[in-house]
């Protein structure tokens, strides 16, 4: 019997992948399990899981509270300038580790609505789209009631995401912000970064990027491309672990002019002089608030030594040899069973994950998961396929295609009554 093509081709790029050593540095990948959502969560590094309990024995265990003078205070900046080094290409004193995403995101969009409105009175709406993701949808809707403002909507197909010609007829003298993400958490659409700074900052507007979904998988040039904010999670392609705190990136021109509205003595000028008034540290530490998570910190910095090591443009070029692959094997094998692509096909306006939609893929999703196979689901009748580039083999994807191959046609034999 001759071999699946498909598989020989796997097992191939398998053998000549520049970054397939890095996947036995994860916990898991060497099981059977077929992970399709690292873009979720990722997979814990080995290194990181020794870290951990090094650091509760000697970090926490042996040092104590004297910890804080000896590294801990420092560990937002420094995490953070390696996060604009190798992720974001910021220069040094720009992105610092914080709260939550939901968290960074409010403080960010706060201060800026408040800047421009106090600059031009005028300025009183807030650019996002209707399929942004949704914390970033609530967080701007609630902030537009407190701060007396209007969100203007772009109304954008769910299996793209937002064009140059949409936000060019949405912003004007009256934008105060405009929040994009940088990839479309359904569809996986790669917005055009600089095009779309161009077109804020030629309307007067400040511009704030999600990264969520491409830090780590699509290179990013933040300062290059002139962007103002960014908030990114690190539980995704950085591997940060759940609930892992999200970076800030605040231009350094911006930093002064900026009043973050969480004021907390972790932001101040001299956090020990625990002083009367707030006075706000004159550097990026002025965006954190309160106690920095340092227990959450660590594993994060496992990953960032794996893509200084390896450099985002292979990671890249894996990714989207990674997400080509996928494709191919939906349209041969899934498209013959009314499955269709709802992410971008071309790669140059694809990030790191794949969208495939058919009206059964939540219970085939339900059905995945009882055999190890972890994808997600995303209405309206998405199966998400997410692909990290330092954890995931082609083979992999091989086997968890053909298993969703398989179930999609139990489920369809089941719902005709022939099985």
């Amino acid at each position: 019997m001759s071999l699946d093509p498909h598989l020989a081709f796997a097992r191939r790029m398998d053998r000549v992948d520049g970054l397939a050593h890095y996947r036995k540095r994860f916990a898991g990948a060497e099981t059977d399990l077929v992970y399709f959502d690292g873009n979720s969560l990722g997979r814990p590094p080995l290194s990181a899981i020794e870290r951990m309990g090094d650091f509760m024995r000697d970090g926490w265990g042996e040092r104590l509270i004297r910890g804080w003078d000896e590294a801990w205070l420092q560990l937002p900046v420094e995490i953070g300038d390696r996060i604009g080094r190798a992720v974001i290409e910021a220069k040094a004193g720009q992105t610092v580790i914080g709260d939550s995403t939901t968290v960074l995101l409010y403080k960010l969009a706060r201060a800026a609505v408040d800047a421009q409105v106090a600059r031009d009175p005028r300025r009183r709406e807030i650019v996002v789209d209707t399929d942004n993701f949704p914390t970033d949808r609530y967080v701007l809707d609630g902030i537009a009631d407190e701060r007396g403002l209007k969100l203007r909507w772009i109304d954008v197909d769910t299996s793209t995401g937002v064009t140059s010609e949409q936000l060019a007829e949405a912003v004007g003298p009256e934008t105060a912000l405009v929040v994009v993400s940088h990839v479309a958490y359904r569809s996986a659409y790669l917005a055009d970064a600089p095009e779309l700074t161009r077109i804020a900052h030629d309307a007067g507007a400040l511009i704030m990027w999600d990264l969520c979904h491409s830090a780590g998988s699509v290179p990013i040039r933040a300062d290059a491309w002139g962007f103002d904010l960014a908030v990114g999670c690190t539980y995704k392609y950085l591997n940060g672990g759940p609930g892992s705190p999200a970076f800030a990136y605040v231009r350094d021109d911006l930093q002064a002019v900026l009043t973050q509205p969480i004021q907390g003595w972790f932001g101040t000028r001299d956090m020990f002089a625990m002083g009367p008034d707030y006075e706000p540290e004159p550097s990026i530490r002025r965006f954190l608030s309160g106690t920095s998570p340092i227990v959450a910190m660590l594993p994060m910095e496992e990953t960032l030594a794996m893509i200084e090591e390896a450099g985002m443009p292979a990671l890249r070029a894996k990714s989207v040899a990674l997400t080509s692959f996928a494709i191919t094997l939906a349209d041969d094998w899934l498209g013959p069973l009314g499955v269709t692509l709802a992410s971008p096909a071309d790669s140059e306006e694809r990030g790191g994950h794949v969208t495939l939609h058919h009206p059964a893929m939540r219970e085939v999703t339900a059905r995945l998961w009882q055999r190890d196979v972890i994808p997600d689901y995303r209405d309206p009748g998405g199966l998400r396929i997410g692909l990290s580039p330092l954890s995931t083999s082609f083979e992999e994807v091989h086997r968890g295609l053909a298993a969703t191959r398989d179930v999609l046609k139990t489920v369809l034999l089941e719902r005709a009554g022939l099985a």
